[in-house]
C-alpha cells in the first residue's frame, strides 16, 4: 500500500505541477497559490463538517500549521521557476525536495534493505533525468535554479511535516484543512502587500479559469493526504522516493498537452524511475 499511495501521490503532484506551471504564464504565481489554496480549503472544510473530523483535534495539528506555513513559500518559488522555465531545469532539480523526508527517516532509524537502497539511487537519477536536464545560458535560467532550490527544500519540509499530522482517515482531512486555511492566509498576507506595494497587480481570475485552478489545488491537496497516508504504512524513505516521480508526470503531460517532444534523456529517466519504482515496491 506504502507504493500505491506514493506513486498516487507522484502522479497528482505531477498533474497538479504542470497546470499551476501553465496558470503562472498568463497569471500572476501569487494569485495561483492563494486561489487554487482556497478552493481546496472550502472543499475541505465541507469534508470536515460531514465527516466530524473536528474531534480529531490534537497537538498534531502543529505538524499542519508549520506545514501551511512553508507550503505557499515552495509553491510560489515552484510556480515562477515553472514560469520563468525551462521545465528542463525546474522538474529535475525539484526533485531535491526528496533529500528532506529521506533525511528525516534515517535519523528516526529507518534502515531500507539493498534492494531498496539500489532502488531508490535508481529512481533519483531516473527522475533527475526524465526532467531533461540542460543548464545553458541565461540569467532567467540562474533565476529559476534559485527559486527551483528552494521551492525544493519546502517541497520536502511540507512532506516530513505532514507525514507526522495525523495519525486516522479522519484526523488527516481536519490535518489538510488547517494546512490549506493556514496557506491561504499565510499566501493572502502575501498577495495583499504585493498589491499594495504595486508589485502585483490586483487579483483578477477569469471564470473559465476557475475549473483549472480548483483542479491544481485539489490535485494538491490529494497528493498531500496521499502521501501522508504512504509515509504512515511504510518506510518514509521509500515512500518519499517513490512520491518523487512527479517529474516524470510533468514531463510526460508536457508531451501529451503541449506536444513538447522527449529528449532522448527525458525517455532514458522515465525508464529509469520505473525500475527503480519496481525495486523499491518488491525490496
Amino acid at each position: 500500500m506504502t507504493a500505491l499511495f506514493a506513486l498516487a501521490t507522484s502522479l497528482l503532484w505531477g498533474l497538479a505541477d504542470f497546470g499551476g506551471g501553465l496558470l503562472a504564464r498568463r497569471t500572476p504565481a501569487l494569485t495561483v497559490v492563494v486561489v487554487s489554496q482556497s478552493i481546496a480549503a472550502v472543499v475541505l472544510g465541507a469534508i470536515v463538517l460531514v465527516t466530524g473530523a473536528w474531534s480529531e483535534a490534537s497537538p498534531q495539528l502543529w505538524f499542519a500549521v508549520a506545514a501551511g506555513l512553508v507550503g505557499p513559500v515552495g509553491m510560489l518559488a515552484f510556480y515562477k521557476a515553472l514560469a520563468l522555465g525551462p521545465m528542463g531545469v525546474v522538474s529535475p532539480l525539484a526533485s531535491l525536495s526528496i533529500a528532506v523526508p529521506v533525511a528525516v527517516g534515517l535519523v528516526l532509524g529507518e534502515r531500507p534493505g539493498l534492494v531498496q537502497f539500489a532502488g531508490i539511487a535508481v529512481a533519483v537519477v531516473g527522475v533527475v533525468l526524465a526532467g531533461g536536464p540542460h543548464f545553458r545560458g541565461a540569467p532567467v535560467q540562474r533565476q529559476a535554479v534559485l527559486l527551483t532550490l528552494v521551492a525544493a527544500f519546502g517541497f520536502g519540509a511540507v512532506m516530513a511535516l505532514i507525514a507526522e499530522a495525523s495519525s486516522t482517515l479522519t484526523g488527516l482531512f481536519l490535518a489538510l484543512f488547517v494546512q490549506r486555511v493556514t496557506n491561504v492566509v499565510t499566501g493572502g498576507t502575501a498577495l495583499y502587500v504585493a498589491v499594495r506595494r504595486g508589485s502585483v497587480a490586483p487579483p483578477k481570475i477569469a471564470w473559465e479559469s476557475l475549473p483549472a485552478l480548483a483542479f491544481v489545488g485539489l490535485a494538491d491537496v490529494a497528493a498531500n493526504g496521499t502521501y501522508s497516508l504512504a509515509a504512515q504504512r511504510g518506510p518514509v524513505t521509500v515512500a518519499a522516493v517513490l512520491a518523487s516521480l512527479c517529474p516524470v508526470v510533468t514531463a510526460l503531460a508536457a508531451h501529451g498537452f503541449l506536444s513538447e517532444r522527449l529528449r532522448a534523456i527525458q525517455a532514458a529517466g522515465a525508464g529509469l524511475a520505473l525500475v527503480g519504482t519496481v525495486l523499491l515496491a518488491t525490496g
